[in-house]
């Protein structure tokens, strides 16, 4: 880079683009991704020079960048033309919050702009701390986040921690961590298994379609399905992680959840269940290891157990439920059934 700061720089993801703006910087922008859309008039104020995987390099060069912002490894290829031709560019490659204000703060030096930066970054960081402490000691209801549906791929860093401070639980957090969407591929099976209360979609730009989410073999059974708990939340509110997902996608999360946790919050206590009658009985013969055939299980208790969350499917016999699917008892129920008694390691 010859000239500091930069006065003319290329967006190839949104984030920047919206980053910029926010800190009053836009007119450095000469040239953005295709599908950068906030703000709003980004549209009609700047020139589309690439997609997300792909760039018109020529007119790239033509516009006489300073420099160029990219993100992720999957732009590897674009940054690689760019540097041979000479361009001066900064790779982003952030997968979780702590990353995006990395990123609003990194974009401000950039500009020369990081008391305007840690101005924003810092009013960021309080109102994830409120929503958090808003959250604490709520019901959290369990939510699957589903960024693809062919084939079904579960929510990244970001939104797995905003799921969380929206708060939700999400059902896959083990999976969050992993950068690559193959890395977060779920089996149909599995979210049921799951029995989330909530799903939330966003299928990369895609639209939604709840009523297929619904119609998916077995997953009548998932509670999210049942009660009709199926919302999608636009791409550009939550995927790109960057000020939008901070802000409008974790308002869309917690509008998602908020019917949901304050019909738990008003709810009176149930009392402890089970703990006497044929559920109890049921309930006795599942074990916390291994699994039972639900052929072994009472028919009249198997979908109220399902329901409560007292018991989960571990082994699945074809796409459907079936009585030859095996059931565990969950960590829940063996707390409900042996109180006070620790897990043996």
């Amino acid at each position: 880079m010859r000239r500091f700061p930069p006065e003319r720089i290329v967006c190839l993801t949104e984030e920047t683009v919206e980053t910029l703006y926010l800190l009053g910087e836009q007119d450095r922008i000469v040239g953005v991704s295709g599908y950068a859309v906030w703000p709003a008039q980004v549209r009609r104020e700047k020139p589309r020079v690439s997609a997300f995987t792909s760039a018109d390099i020529p007119k790239i060069l033509a516009l006489a960048p300073d420099l160029v912002l990219t993100f992720s490894d999957l732009q590897a290829g674009i940054v690689a033309d760019l540097i041979r031709a000479g361009v001066a560019v900064h790779a982003f490659n952030h997968r979780d919050v702590a990353g995006v204000l990395a990123m609003i703060r990194t974009v401000g030096a950039l500009v020369d702009a990081r008391d305007k930066a840690e101005t924003l970054a810092l009013g960021y960081e309080d109102r994830l701390a409120q929503m958090a402490a808003e959250a604490r000691g709520r019901p959290r209801p369990r939510v699957y986040f589903e960024e693809w549906d062919e084939p079904l791929i579960s929510g990244i860093g970001w939104v797995s921690e905003l799921v969380r401070v929206a708060g939700g639980e999400d059902v896959f957090p083990e999976l969050a961590a992993q950068a690559a969407a193959k890395d977060r591929i779920v089996a149909p099976e599995a979210v049921v298994a799951a029995a989330p209360d909530v799903i939330l979609a966003s299928w990369c730009g895609k639209k939604v379609v709840p009523a297929r989410i619904a119609a998916r073999p077995g997953w009548d059974a998932i509670p999210a399905v049942r009660e009709n708990r199926i919302v999608e939340i636009k791409s550009p509110l939550i995927l790109q992680p960057g000020p939008a997902a901070l802000s409008d996608g974790l308002d869309a999360i917690r509008q998602a959840l908020a019917p949901l946790t304050n019909a738990l919050d008003a709810a009176p206590p149930r009392p402890p269940w089970p703990l006497s009658g044929r559920h109890r009985a049921v309930l006795l013969k599942v074990p916390d290891e291994g699994w039972i055939e639900g052929s072994r299980i009472d028919g009249r208790c198997l979908d109220v157990l399902l329901r409560r969350g007292w018991i989960r499917r571990v082994h699945v016999d074809g796409r459907r439920q079936s009585r030859r699917d095996g059931y565990q008892r969950t960590p829940a129920a063996r707390a409900a059934l042996f109180p006070g008694v620790q897990p043996t390691t």
